[in-house]
């Protein structure tokens, strides 16, 4: 074709802004991709703020140890939260986002993990764990402290059941061990420094270590991963790079007294008691008897991983619920349902003798018994 034909086959092509062919294209008919998230928001840290109310730090009277705690919720028990070695206060953060519209939710930054600190932060016997959960509890309740249901994940299981069986804390109404089983446990602790050794040791970016938590299976839920494994790390400046905050490895003298007698201690909880399981974990012989004569109740979630609170939030928090109104925990202790307007009550109290309440002109669906039964039995 000559040049003027060229010529005069472009001057017939109308032309947009410009000066560009307005000619459709083959390759610009289909419909506009969605954009394309880049790894680095996939995994990007999230804000805590969204899932908790509060975070407030806890001096202990007496001592340089400062706790950090978050909290949510302004009603109903106080769900406490125990979290297991390595993790933090924030794993709870999408099980607290939920628990909230019904109780207050408490979760606690152990020694050694999270904001909290310490004088020794290696010291993670299981005494020391106790104590430090005890004093964060009478720090922040002092003498009249609301009715409390201990939650506690694996090593946190451990520490939860230590601090109910202590007996020190009359408040405590319920008590809630999440996949810590003492015979598989202990069983585990030989190959603990292996798996610990295997891990990843240094990140570049915090989202890099939450991309690993997530893909190396240790958490299911992308979601609580952005939020609870950035509270796991801290700046290492001599290598320039991110790194777990809490060394477990370091700790491996005190391994065998979390979970050695875990069985026992737990059934000799007075509180109710429920065992959440992420598989058929195997009970031992003590726990098996507990089970059958209804010492306690078990839940086992299929669809989860070890981190149960974390991977199914929804049905963690659920179990939680449903474990309170079953053991009709209220704010203040049990509650005790009553008809609509009572003229007067008889209270029998063990040995003691009848005593008479009159309760005039009230209409009470349902009254907690902590804060009078004991006045009236004394």
């Amino acid at each position: 074709m000559e040049p003027s034909s060229l010529s005069s086959v472009a001057e017939g092509i109308p032309e947009g802004e410009g000066g560009q062919s307005s000619v459709p294209s083959a390759f610009s008919a289909g419909p506009p991709r969605p954009a394309v998230q880049s790894p680095l928001k996939k995994y990007s840290p999230l804000d805590w703020l969204d899932y908790f109310d509060e975070e407030v730090d806890v001096a202990i009277p007496g001592t340089n140890n400062v706790f950090h705690v978050y909290k949510a919720g302004s009603e109903g028990p106080v769900v406490f939260c125990l979290h297991g070695g390595g993790y933090s206060g924030l794993s709870f953060a999408l099980s607290a986002s939920k628990i909230k519209e019904k109780a207050r939710v408490v979760a606690m930054d152990l020694r050694g993990h999270g904001k909290s600190i310490a004088d020794n932060e290696l010291d993670l016997s299981i005494e020391t764990l106790r104590d430090d959960v005890l004093a964060v509890l009478k720090t922040m309740y002092g003498d009249s402290s609301p009715a409390i249901v201990l939650v506690g994940h694996s090593m946190g299981g451990s520490v939860a059941v230590h601090v109910a069986a202590e007996k020190a804390l009359k408040s405590i109404y319920g008590l809630i061990v999440v996949d810590v089983v003492e015979g598989t446990a202990v069983a585990s602790l030989v190959h603990m420094q292996r798996i610990l050794a295997s891990r990843m040791q240094y990140f570049h970016t915090i989202e890099k270590a939450v991309e690993w938590s997530v893909k190396g299976g240790s958490l299911r839920n992308p979601e609580s991963a952005r939020l609870s494994v950035p509270s796991t790390l801290k700046y290492d400046d001599s290598k320039k790079c991110y790194t777990h905050r809490t060394p477990l490895e370091e700790t491996e003298k005190y391994w065998k007294g979390w979970y050695e007698g875990l069985s026992e201690k737990f059934l000799s909880c007075p509180a109710p008691k429920l065992l959440l399981l992420a598989g058929t974990d195997r009970l031992d012989r003590s726990l098996t008897i507990g089970q059958m004569q209804g010492k306690f109740q078990t839940v086992v979630v299929r669809s989860s991983g070890h981190a149960i609170q974390e991977d199914v939030p929804e049905e963690f928090a659920s179990i939680v619920l449903s474990f309170i109104s079953r053991n009709r925990i209220g704010p203040r202790g049990v509650e005790i349902c009553l008809p609509g307007t009572v003229e007067e009550w008889l209270i029998g109290w063990g040995s003691k003798r009848i005593h008479r309440v009159m309760v005039r002109d009230i209409s009470l669906p349902c009254v907690s018994t902590l804060p009078w039964l004991h006045q009236i039995a004394s």
